[in-house]
């Protein structure tokens, strides 16, 4: 899950990822189970909940969730997405998720190996949050407005209980 030397624990992670986390915890969600692919996202967001100063490090291939996921392959994603309500969007999920990470990094000014914690990377999202419909432009709009609010609101829940243990 994370590189790390005997002080500090660094969670390599895409910025989409650490999103659809926090647009999760916006839905009300506050666990995962492990998924059937076996990737490492109830690992990673259980991390990065309950510690807001976990150590985040902006990847852009395979991160900490992909690591041990069935799709991961020599450290390639295999993985196809549904094109179905996206048909201009990649069928290769590797493509896909690159292609919204870099929007991603551009919208929010992060670069790859920049390390951020969990806490920072919201503060961002909630101060340059931007234009979602650019990042997510494949994307049917009704969709991107139910995830722009849920993120909306994860950003905030995630913020305020980093205030409440202040």
């Amino acid at each position: 899950m994370t590189d790390s030397s005997p002080a500090t624990l660094v969670v390599r992670i895409k910025p989409h990822h650490f999103v659809d986390i926090l647009r999760d915890v916006g839905r009300g969600q506050t666990s995962w189970p492990p998924h059937p692919y076996g990737h490492a996202l109830h690992m990673v967001a259980a991390r990065i909940l309950a510690d807001p100063d976990a150590v985040l490090e902006v990847e852009l291939g395979a991160d900490a969730i992909c690591g041990p996921c069935i799709h991961n392959v020599a450290g390639l994603c295999d993985d196809v997405i549904d094109t179905s309500f996206r048909p201009a969007a990649p069928a290769s999920k590797r493509e896909w998720n690159l292609l919204l990470d870099r929007r991603w990094c551009e919208s929010l000014g992060l670069a790859h190996g920049q390390r951020l914690t969990a806490r920072q990377f919201a503060e961002r999202l909630h101060n340059r949050l931007g234009d979602l419909p650019a990042i997510y432009r494949e994307v049917p709009l009704d969709r991107v407005a139910a995830r722009a609010g849920d993120l909306r609101r994860g950003i905030e829940r995630f913020l305020s209980t980093v205030r409440d243990r202040e």
